[in-house]
């Protein structure tokens, strides 16, 4: 099949010395789109919902030529089949200099589900044949091949004010420099979507089992302390590290603009969170690190130094 871009000239979209960055937004309905597309519109991004995807190439040129820099596009399933030409975009978009950025938003089914039945909306696939839960897995469907080239965010277990700063954090990322995500997380609690690399810390010593460390979590110096004299905790950590460490290289040659390692233990409190916090700290010496703690609601970013 002939694809679309191959008629078009080469995109012109660098009309002055400040580079263009375009955000393209797309994902599973009810996984929060319209949230992260209202955060970019406040952060002064020049905002489209909707689009269908055959005209982003039109829509991205005509706000280049009319002086915008900054630019926050959001797709879905109603595009048809052009939505699978997003990853196809995207590397257009690239090789004409665009600092862009694919998000793909999505949730577990059953936190879709209680969404819709919440707000009493009905999905955009829905015509009155399909349930709601055969909607979301057709839309997955359609959707499948977008996914490659994208920076996945699940948002199951997030409030909107969550999203709202995690979004902030990921699309506030130096161009052409790759964002680690350091994420703790509870098995208990079922692993998170849009993890990379996971990494089990649960047959690791558990301070759950004093009593005295079992209120605090890994960001507290006395479970911090008892977890950094243990051998095995502390091999573990140098495990990790360098298995990053040796193929951190390989994910930048790829042209990845993320990398979410997640580390789970029993409950994300004590364990996973203090490996976090030690392998974010040893590895924003040169990149840029998030760090996310799923359990406790902790999003933050940390300083290059």
């Amino acid at each position: 099949m002939t694809s679309n871009l191959t008629a078009r000239p080469p995109l012109n979209l660098n009309q002055s010395n400040e580079p263009f960055q375009l955000v393209l937004i797309t994902g599973i309905s009810g996984s929060g789109k319209s949230v992260a597309l209202a955060v970019l519109e406040d952060s002064g991004y020049y905002c489209v919902d909707n689009l269908p995807a055959h005209f982003l190439p039109q829509i991205a040129e005509f706000l280049s030529v009319q002086g915008y820099r900054k630019a926050a596009i959001s797709i879905d399933a109603r595009s048809g089949q052009s939505v699978s030409s997003l990853p196809e975009y995207l590397q257009a978009f690239l090789v004409a200099g665009v600092d862009v950025r694919l998000l793909f938003l999505e949730a577990r089914s059953e936190i879709l589900v209680k969404r819709f039945s919440e707000t009493r909306r009905k999905h955009p696939l829905s015509h009155g044949e399909l349930t709601v839960a055969e909607c979301i897995e057709l839309e997955r469907e359609q959707l499948a091949d977008v996914v490659s080239g994208a920076h996945r965010i699940d948002t199951s277990d997030m409030k909107a004010n969550q999203l709202r700063t995690w979004v902030k954090l990921v699309v506030g990322v130096e161009k052409s420099q790759l964002t680690l995500i350091f994420q703790s997380f509870g098995f208990k609690h079922g692993l998170p979507l849009d993890a990379d690399l996971v990494f089990d810390a649960r047959a690791l010593p558990n301070p759950h089992y004093d009593p005295l460390l079992r209120p605090l979590t890994g960001k507290d110096k006395p479970v911090a302390d008892f977890l950094s004299n243990t051998p095995s905790v502390i091999a573990f950590k140098a495990d990790i590290q360098a298995f990053v460490e040796k193929w951190l290289p390989s994910f930048v040659e790829e042209n990845r603009s993320y990398l979410t390692v997640a580390i789970g233990c029993t409950g994300g409190q004590h364990r996973s969170v203090f490996l976090v916090e030690e392998l974010a700290a040893y590895f924003s010496g040169a990149n840029k690190v998030l760090i996310r703690h799923r359990e406790q609601q902790d999003y933050r970013s940390l300083p290059t130094k």
